[in-house]
Order: C-alpha cells, then sequence, then structure tokens
C-alpha cells in the first residue's frame, strides 16, 4: 500500500538516524510516494547499507548532528541505543525540529526529558512495514502540533495505515499490531501444518495458508466487514468451517489468544519503566 505523499512531505527535508530494516523501509517508501531524493537523508554506521541506500540516489550523512539539518527527523534506532544518539544530537536540537521516534518502549517523556526543544511524536509501526503494509500507531508528545501529527500520518501512510492514539495506548498497539505480527505467524504456520497432515506438499499448504490470511484481511479492510460476518458467510449449517470452529472454540482458542495480547501489552509497560 503506497500512499502518495501529500504537499507538507514534498516540501520538507527530512533526515533519518538510523537505516535498517525500519528506516530502509521507511526512506524506499517515501521515494515511491513520489517524496525527491534530494529531499531525504540518514545516517546508519554499517558501510553496506549506506550502500545500499546511496545506489537508491540517497545523500548519507557524514554523522547525526548532519542529519539533524533536515526540519523533520525520524529515530530509527533500537531502544538500547537511543540513548547515545540523542547525545549526539542534543547540541543540534533546536524547537524548529520535529522528532518521531520508533524505539519501542522509550516514552515521550523521556524523550522531552533528553531533549527539551524539539517536538516529539512517538511512532510504533510493525514489521509489514518492510512490504508497504505496515500498521503503524501514532502518539504526540506535549509540543507537538496538530501539523506534526498530520506529517508522521503522511509519512507513515507511505508504508502501510496509520492510526494516532494517545500514549497510554501504545503499549495495546504493540501488543496487538507489532507482536500480533508473530501471533498472526504461528497461526499461519498452524494452518500450513493442518494442511500437510491432510495430505498437502508443505510449499502449497504454506501459501494458501497465507493467501487465506491476507484475503480475510482485505475483505475485513477493503469491504469493512466485521470479522463476524465474513466467518458467518463461510460457516454453513451443518458444514466443514463449523465443525472446524467447534475444535477451535473447545481448546480455549479465543480466550488464549485475548491472553497473548494481554501479556504483551502488560511486558511493554514492563519495558517502559527502564531509563534511556
Amino acid at each position: 500500500m503506497i500512499e502518495m505523499a501529500g504537499g507538507r512531505l514534498q516540501s520538507l527535508k527530512i533526515g533519518f538516524i538510523g537505516a535498517g530494516s525500519m528506516g530502509g523501509a521507511l526512506l524506499r517508501g517515501l521515494l515511491a510516494a513520489g517524496v525527491p531524493a534530494g529531499n531525504l537523508t540518514f545516517f546508519d554506521p554499517d558501510p553496506q547499507r549506506r550502500q545500499e541506500l546511496e545506489g537508491l540516489g540517497l545523500k548519507a550523512a557524514l554523522d547525526n548532528a548532519e542529519v539533524m539539518q533536515a526540519q523533520v527527523v525520524v529515530l530509527a534506532v533500537k531502544p538500547q541505543v537511543i540513548g547515545q544518539a540523542l547525545g549526539e544530537i542534543q547540541d543540534f536540537a533546536r524547537p524548529r525540529h520535529l522528532l518521531i521516534s520508533i524505539a519501542a518502549g522509550v516514552s515521550l517523556g523521556q524523550l522531552e526529558e533528553a531533549l527539551p526543544e524539539p517536538r516529539f511524536i512517538r511512532a510504533m509501526p510493525n514489521t509489514p512495514l518492510l512490504v508497504h503494509a505496515g500498521m503503524t500507531g501514532l502518539a504526540a508528545g506535549s509540543r507537538a502540533t496538530p501539523d506534526d501529527v498530520r506529517v508522521a500520518q503522511e509519512l507513515f501512510s507511505a508504508v502501510g495505515r496509520v492510526v494516532v492514539v494517545d500514549e497510554t495506548l501504545l503499549d495495546a498497539v504493540t501488543a496487538l499490531s507489532a507482536s500480533g505480527v508473530g501471533f498472526a505467524a504461528v497461526f499461519l504456520e498452524a494452518l500450513a501444518d493442518g494442511g500437510v497432515k491432510m495430505g498437502l506438499p508443505r510449499r502449497l499448504a504454506q501459501e494458501m495458508a497465507a493467501q487465506t490470511l491476507l484475503g480475510t484481511a482485505r475483505l475485513c479492510l477493503d469491504q469493512d466487514l466485521h470479522p463476524a460476518a465474513i466467518k458467518d458467510r463461510v460457516a454453513s449449517p451443518g458444514g466443514t468451517t463449523i465443525a472446524g470452529l467447534q475444535a477451535l472454540e473447545k481448546g480455549g482458542w479465543r480466550g488464549l489468544v485475548i491472553e497473548a495480547i494481554e501479556a504483551a501489552a502488560n511486558r511493554a509497560r514492563e519495558l517502559q519503566k527502564r531509563g534511556i
């Protein structure tokens, strides 16, 4: 899913501190959405990543401080190195800067305390961002403006869907859309295993399971169908689907999924208590 970049992104200089999996995917998504390469810059210590992105026409900065020449800066680094990154740019961070952090478990309060001048937005994207099918939750800091939020929405819309929530809900967003990718992958694998048990070749079973989940998600999103409505469409009286659903319910499958989301959200809250 690629949204063409609007006027704000076309006119802004956007920098990235970190260009690994997430940062690199965002940069590629912005290019695909029509943001000029000349408006984008990045720094990453990995020479291979720099070479790959420079091959797309992007400019690699010499260090994190040089990235701060941009108006919007995405902090696309892991939580364990966010403190170091903030330290390297603290002398260059000004009120004119909008900083967007994707470091999981690092609160807006922690970010704003570390750098008291720029505006902050926290973003929680998930792994399907890598194939432009991401789901990102955004939360605005105390100094962020409505226009800042719109800029962040446009940026992440280049690689998927975006929702804006209060920061208190970001742990739930993390559990559902970020950790949920892992839960969905396990269910996909289980579907394929069931197909293999009933005689399907492994690669065919995996392809069918993946396409089935993809198609179900498209029905839900593109046609705005409630999951129960989709289920009722295929669960005909006395049929195969209702027999399988009974087996799932006997195993407490629905309750286990809810418990998995709860456990992941609680763990996200625990991780947020650590300092930068």
